[in-house]
């Protein structure tokens, strides 16, 4: 089992559905078998789909200790992902990776 740390809060209208994400993360960690989660091509980060009206994504990455750490939670209005929210979320890695560092 892994543990799942968050990075950012989230909406409250998602809130059930990312928790129901986040369970997941927990169990099975980030695997490919999960049919909701991809991994981003050319990225140490992973993408969990939220489908339906809210049609949002949850942004993670493999950290320490089996963690699983989220770096950004947005809603998806195109069908590929935005460039803004993986530099973002690369960003806030590379912070957590520097905190190791130290």
């Amino acid at each position: 089992m892994s543990r799942v740390r968050f990075y950012i809060s989230s909406e409250k209208s998602l809130r059930f559905k990312i928790v129901h994400q986040i369970r997941a993360l927990e169990e099975y960690g980030l695997t490919p078998t999960n049919p909701y989660l991809k991994k981003l091509t050319g990225t140490p980060l992973w993408e969990a789909r939220i489908l339906g009206k809210d049609n949002a994504r949850i942004i993670c990455v493999a950290f320490v200790n089996r963690e699983v750490l989220v770096l950004s939670i947005f809603r998806k209005k195109t069908d590929k992902t935005p460039q803004k929210e993986i530099n973002i979320s690369l960003k806030r890695y590379k912070e957590e990776i520097s905190k190791l560092d130290k």
